[in-house]
Formats: C-alpha cells, sequence, structure tokens
C-alpha cells in the first residue's frame, strides 16, 4: 500500500483502470443511442484482450486440474465486483458440472452483506483476507486465484501472500500491468481491456473481462475432469424439473435409446446422468458403470473402452 495520500495519488494516475477513455470523453452530453454505441464499441475490446492471455489461463488451468486430482479445491478471492464474480462462479459448478460445494469456494470482502450492497472499506483489511482463506481449510495442495481489477486490495494480497507462504498455487486477475497482486502469484493474468467508458467504473469492461477468464478457469478444467462429454454437460446436479428434462434429453443424445429407457437409466442411476449414460452404453448395472467411471477418471470414452476391452461388447 502507499505509505501516504500523495503516494496513493501518485499510485492511482499510473492504474490503467483509473485512466479517462478519450473515446467517451464527452458521453455526457450524448444521446441514449450514442451512449450505447460506445459502451458496446468498448466492450468489442474485451475478448480480445482475453485472447491475448490464453497461454497464461491454460497455465493456471493445469495446475487447477492437478490440485483437483489431488483432492484440492480451489478459492477465488476479491472484493466489489470481482469477489462477487468469484462468488458467482464458484456457486455454479455444483449444478453444473455436479461438484461438492467445497471444491470451488468464493470469498468476498465483507462476507455475505457484500454480495448485495457495497462495503468498500472491507477491501482494505488484509487480515480479513487472511482469516477468510482459513476459514475454508485452505492448504498447500488447494489454488488460490485473487481477482481486482487494479490488483491493490489488500483484503486479496494477504490471502494470497498467505497462500504462498503454504507453498499453494496462486493466481491473479488483474486489468492494471501495475497489479500488486502480480508481485505475489505465480500465474500473472493481465488483461489489458484498457481505460473504462467511466473512468474507474470497472464494473464495466474490467468486470466483463474477470467474468470471462473465471468462465474459462472452471470450464475448461472440468472438461478436463471428465464432467463433459463431447460438448454436453453430462455431470450436472438435476435439481429441478428442468434439469431433470435435460438429464432425459442428455442420455438420449448420447446412447439413441428411447424416452423410457433415459427414465429407468436415470432413475437406476441414482439420477446421475453421466452414470446413467455408461449403464446403457455398455448395458451394466449402477455399480458396475461407478467402477467404471473411477477406473477412467471419471471421463465416459475411457469408461466404455473399458467396457468394451473387459466385455468386447458395446451399445
Amino acid at each position: 500500500m502507499p505509505d501516504n495520500e500523495q503516494s496513493l495519488e501518485e499510485a492511482l494516475e499510473g492504474y490503467t483502470t483509473e485512466q479517462s477513455n478519450s473515446v467517451s470523453v464527452d458521453i455526457d452530453s450524448m444521446d441514449a443511442m450514442g451512449i450505447l454505441t460506445i459502451i458496446n464499441d468498448e466492450d468489442h475490446r474485451v475478448p480480445q484482450a482475453v485472447k491475448k492471455v490464453l497461454p497464461e489461463i491454460a497455465g493456471l488451468v493445469d495446475e487447477i486440474v492437478a490440485a483437483f486430482r489431488i483432492g484440492g479445491k480451489l478459492v477465488y478471492i476479491g472484493a466489489g465486483t470481482s469477489g462477487r464474480l468469484g462468488v458467482l462462479d464458484a456457486s455454479e459448478c455444483p449444478p453444473t458440472f455436479g461438484t461438492p460445494r467445497d471444491m470451488v469456494q468464493g470469498l468476498i470482502a465483507g462476507g455475505q452483506d457484500a454480495l448485495t450492497r457495497s462495503i468498500e472499506s472491507a477491501e482494505d483489511r488484509p487480515d480479513d483476507g487472511v482469516r477468510n482463506l482459513k476459514e475454508t481449510g485452505f492448504c498447500s495442495k488447494d489454488v488460490l486465484v485473487g481477482i481486482t481489477a487494479s490488483g491493490q486490495a489488500p483484503y486479496v494480497l494477504g490471502a494470497l501472500e498467505y497462500a504462498v507462504s503454504l507453498g499453494a498455487i496462486t493466481g491473479a486477475i488483474s486489468c492494471n500491468g501495475n497489479s500488486r497482486t502480480f508481485k505475489v502469484a505465480k500465474h500473472r493474468i493481465f488483461v489489458d481491456v484498457g481505460p473504462e467508458v467511466v473512468t474507474g467504473s470497472t464494473r464495466m469492461k474490467a468486470g466483463t473481462a474477470q467474468k470471462l477468464v473465471l468462465n474459462m478457469l472452471t470450464t475448461a478444467s472440468m472438461i478436463r475432469l471428465g464432467k463433459v462429454y463431447r460438448n454436453l454437460m453430462v455431470d450436472l446436479t438435476p435439481v429441478n424439473l428442468k434439469l431433470v428434462e435435460r438429464s432425459y434429453r442428455l442420455i438420449r443424445a448420447v446412447t439413441s435409446c428411447s424416452r423410457s429407457e433415459a427414465e429407468k437409466a436415470f432413475e437406476a442411476s441414482g439420477k446421475k446422468p453421466k452414470t446413467a449414460i455408461v449403464m446403457v452404453l455398455c448395458g451394466v448395472d449402477r455399480d458396475r458403470a461407478e467402477s467404471l467411471l473411477e477406473q477412467s477418471g471419471g471421463h465416459i470414452s475411457a469408461a466404455v473402452q473399458l467396457a468394451a476391452a473387459g466385455t468386447g461388447k458395446i451399445r
């Protein structure tokens, strides 16, 4: 942190996220269509900025997958918009990929209250970041990813420094090249989206960039773990009627079985679409299907090959 008010002012002037955008300097005099056109044009910069750091994202994905395979977890930590995005991505993993709720977690400065209202001062407490991280049971086999648009939040920095002290894998996502998190984290993902349309409003392009990267981290990791077959979300948790119906469709799409066969397999599998798919494809019961999946690291293709090698038969 800067030592005094003057040094803080000087530091802010050097942050990409705090610069004025020349494109939008007269935006307050425009009509709605003019404002929206500028916002949309600037938003187009975000995917290209993310594309430039795909190698860095891929490196972090590899580490996350390795951690998952030894029973580790992924923890996101951030403040404000960044924290909310991390909590959002983590919360969507269980229903989408059937993960345990502690496998991917999100921490936000200020706790649950900060999800629905601004608690800006919470990001200034590094000890809270350490304390919240310890409360997850974080250890050396886990991965911590700090999310902060400017890269300066003490809450995030404190947690990253603690994770490094344990020997854990760390990553940082920031839209500021001078991010202090980059001095701590092993994997540095600098998404250079340029100044915001409204100066300093990092819920805009910076937030969009962070959301894209977080989607990539968890989705790519889950695909590598076998939670997607072809491009199908086969390991979803059917917690409502829509997802139950989707489960039937998944089973039928992969196996070409009838609706009634899909429903029977779904119920017999304990309402686990991936298990049901292996049951139908290989003509086995639930216990055998689960054993095949366990032996194949959760990948349907490998499970089917394993079954074929043992029986010579495949649906």
